[in-house]
């Protein structure tokens, strides 16, 4: 068969749409395998492992604010946890959704169950390794009575399914399977909404509550949201039910996927984070509680030395510093605690003899404390109200072994060895007391039946021991329990008789001129 052949015009043409072709085909840009993905300019990896309490909430913040000041424009967390506390998960959920200035990723190696589950809704995105887990957020409480946890009121379990179904809507998840996660009575089928035979994920109730519910068609139910199970996924199926985007290997994978200009920044636990942790445990919190609090009562015992006062600041100072970091306290606590302070020594060295000024100080030290182990002020919650509870158990608990230690002590503070040297001894004058003294200034006959001299406001006389500020002075031949006005007073040094009230007696040191 003869060949065609082409004219010069149509070799023209040809060669002409051959460069157009060439042209288009390299000015686009191509999709990879995995699509057509941002680059961004910096990235910030956190470590978010653990229990989440309150504490781990404020680190999560504390290290995305240093992130946005790294100018990240995407933020990663690294999640690997069982879960913990409930509002802090919500909380942390909400804030990582209200997100703005960057793109955020949860990345789930290993697992994240419970409140790490909600958390990772929370994200704009979720990418797991194939054997990872996610799920499982019924929420529980502490069972005070059985001493073990149980589930959590249906009022409560409603309203974590109604803002489990919010987070997964707003971020392109079927709200269904988000609510499964938290309520094991839920059953989730895979559904065809027959006109344009799009394939979904709904519970029976969101069937029926559907304008059109005989448009869908129910496929099969989701194994993993049968009745008496709250569901639990791997990678592999969260990807095919929509819960997660991508299965990656490892972190080198996920660079793939988020490719960045700027390089990577990692954020995880520090010595600082790891101290505030620690301090914000029960345990610790009494036990910095107790010895703050005898050494203020020492302190007020023997005012002067000092020692008591150093390591009562150095005790609170250690407390509010881990709750502030902890995101539990704030300014308002401390207030709470130096007025109340001020107020017990207004009691102790300015009007003795318990009163309004030390029960409103005692009131006031103690509201400061509980309200600086937790992040409200009433209970709203069931959870609230068990965060309540072992913060009242660790505060009273702090309060009942300071009185029992200050009766010890008391007791004891003669026979121990150094703090001895700092106790009220005996006169050491010349002068030898007469067995009946030192005695009350008693003014009536009957109550005085050694008929001594009682104080007036004006007298004047001796300290014949040390005014810490309890001591004995002596007047003419008498010896007398006094008090002193607030200031360490030496002995033998000349007070003035303030005043007198009942067995009370307030004196002053007489400065010379």
């Amino acid at each position: 068969m003869e060949s065609r052949k082409l004219h010069p015009p149509a070799k023209l043409s040809l060669c002409f749409w051959l460069v157009v072709c060439a042209i288009t085909f390299f000015s686009f840009p191509r999709a990879d395998a995995q699509g057509d993905r941002k680059s961004y300019r910096t990235t910030a990896m956190i470590e978010f492992e653990g229990m989440i309490t309150a504490g781990l909430e404020q680190y999560l913040y504390r290290k995305i604010e240093q992130a946005r000041e790294q100018e990240s424009d995407l933020l990663v967390l690294r999640i690997d946890s069982m879960g913990g506390e409930l509002e802090a998960s919500l909380n942390m959920a909400r804030y990582l959704r209200n997100l703005d200035w960057a793109h955020t990723v949860a990345y789930i190696p290993r697992q994240a169950i419970s409140g790490a589950a909600i958390t990772a809704l929370g994200c704009d995105e979720i990418v797991m390794h194939a054997d990872a887990v996610m799920g499982d957020a019924g929420p529980i409480v502490m069972d005070f009575l059985d001493f073990g946890f149980r589930h959590a009121p249906e009022k409560v379990q409603s309203d974590l399914s109604r803002r489990l179904r919010d987070l997964a809507e707003t971020g392109g998840r079927a709200p269904a399977l988000a609510e499964a996660m938290c309520n094991n009575k839920l059953v989730v089928f895979r559904v065809r909404h027959l006109p344009t035979d799009e394939v979904d994920f709904k519970s029976e109730e969101e069937l029926q509550a559907s304008p059109e519910p005989d448009h869908w068609q129910k496929l099969n139910p989701v194994l993993e949201s049968r009745e008496g199970k709250f569901l639990e996924v791997s990678g592999l199926r969260a990807v095919e039910l929509g819960l997660a985007d991508a299965v990656v290997k490892d972190a080198m994978e996920l660079k793939k996927r988020f490719p960045t200009t700027g390089g990577i920044i990692k954020f995880r636990w520090q010595f600082v984070d790891s101290t505030v942790a620690l301090l914000n445990n029960p345990w610790l919190t009494g036990l910095l509680l107790i010895v703050g609090l005898l050494a203020l009562i020492i302190e007020f015992w023997m005012p002067g030395i000092g020692v008591g006062g150093l390591v009562a600041a150095l005790c609170f100072a250690i407390f509010f510093w881990s709750r502030f970091l902890g995101g539990t306290a704030g300014w308002l606590e401390v207030i709470l605690f130096a007025t109340g302070v001020v107020f017990l020594m207004v009691e102790m060295f300015v009007f003795p003899g318990f009163g309004l000024a030390g029960l409103g100080g005692t009131l006031l030290v103690f509201l400061s404390l509980i309200l600086a182990c937790q992040s409200f002020v009433i209970p709203q919650t069931d959870t609230q109200l068990n965060t309540l509870l072992q913060t009242l158990m660790v505060v009273v608990g702090s309060g009942a072994a300071v009185i029992a230690g200050s009766v010890a002590a008391g007791s004891y503070l003669g026979e121990i060895p150094v703090i001895s040297r700092f106790v009220l001894q005996p006169p050491s004058t010349g002068d030898s007391i007469p067995e009946e003294t030192p005695v009350s200034p008693l003014t009536d006959e009957t109550s005085n039946p050694l008929n001594i001299k009682p104080l007036n406001p004006g007298d004047i006389g001796v300290s014949a021991s040390p005014l810490r500020p309890a001591g004995v002075v002596r007047v003419g031949e008498n010896y007398y329990d006094v008090v002193s006005e607030g200031t360490f007073i030496e002995e033998g040094k000349r007070v003035k008789v303030l005043r007198v009230s009942g067995n009370l007696v307030v004196v002053r040191e007489i400065q010379d001129a």
